[in-house]
């Protein structure tokens, strides 16, 4: 069993950064692929970021590659994303997940989440 707890969501004007972190405990952390996935209201939840230590990959969805860093730190079992120049349809729910991730990009390959935290880019 895996719990995430996230933070470092809140409101930031557009253009503006933010970090979010997402703590675990319990199973060996560095064995699972981490993801970040987001969910705006009447929405489906969306895919953003993901890393997978063992093969030292990192994957982004073509909306935030250039603006988004997924990070994780094995020794503090804590995984962050740097999110820069957001923008207002950044606004979401942002939720960690950890699981096979085969395929990275796929809700369905995580088997834990965290609660989810709150980002709102006003514009």
């Amino acid at each position: 069993q895996v719990q995430l707890v996230e933070s470092g969501g809140g409101l930031v004007q557009a253009g503006g950064s933010l970090r979010l972190s997402c703590a675990a405990s319990g199973r060996t952390f560095s064995g699972y692929t981490m993801g970040w996935f987001r969910q705006a209201p009447g929405s489906e939840r969306q895919f953003v970021a993901a890393n997978r230590w063992s093969f030292g990959s990192t994957y982004y969805s073509d909306s935030v590659k250039g603006r988004f860093t997924i990070s994780r730190d094995n020794a503090k079992t804590t995984v962050y994303l740097q999110m820069n120049s957001l923008k207002p349809e950044d606004t979401a729910v942002y939720y960690c997940a950890a699981g096979r991730g085969r395929p990275p990009t796929a809700s369905n390959e995580y088997d834990y989440w965290g609660q989810g935290t709150q980002v709102t880019v006003s514009s």
